[in-house]
């Protein structure tokens, strides 16, 4: 999964539109393997963005859970760990390559 979409579901405050259509765009960008479209492709493009946006807008509707919502500033934390982690072993591998 691309590293740039991220769960938007049981926050608080709740996932905003913005946040869902940004990861509709990073779902086209990654599918399509375009970071931006010819203008032939353009209208295609946006039409794919709005109905993502619209399916993940109706699936977060959709779904319910007991867990608590999750806290935005935990989680931003917790995903700097995972990259400080995922580089520290990043420079370990190179640096044991190197040798």
């Amino acid at each position: 999964m691309c590293r740039n979409i991220k769960p938007l579901f049981n926050f608080e405050p709740a996932t905003t539109p913005d946040e869902i259509e940004a990861s509709a765009l990073q779902y086209v960008r990654k599918v399509s393997g375009m970071t931006k479209p010819s203008e032939a492709n353009r209208e295609v493009f946006d039409r794919a963005i709005e109905e993502i946006a619209a399916a993940t807008t109706a699936l977060l509707d959709a779904l319910v859970t007991k867990s608590p919502p999750r806290d935005r500033d935990a989680e931003k934390q917790k995903a700097i760990e995972r990259g400080r982690k995922r580089d520290e072993q990043t420079r370990r591998r190179l640096l044991a390559d190197a040798q």
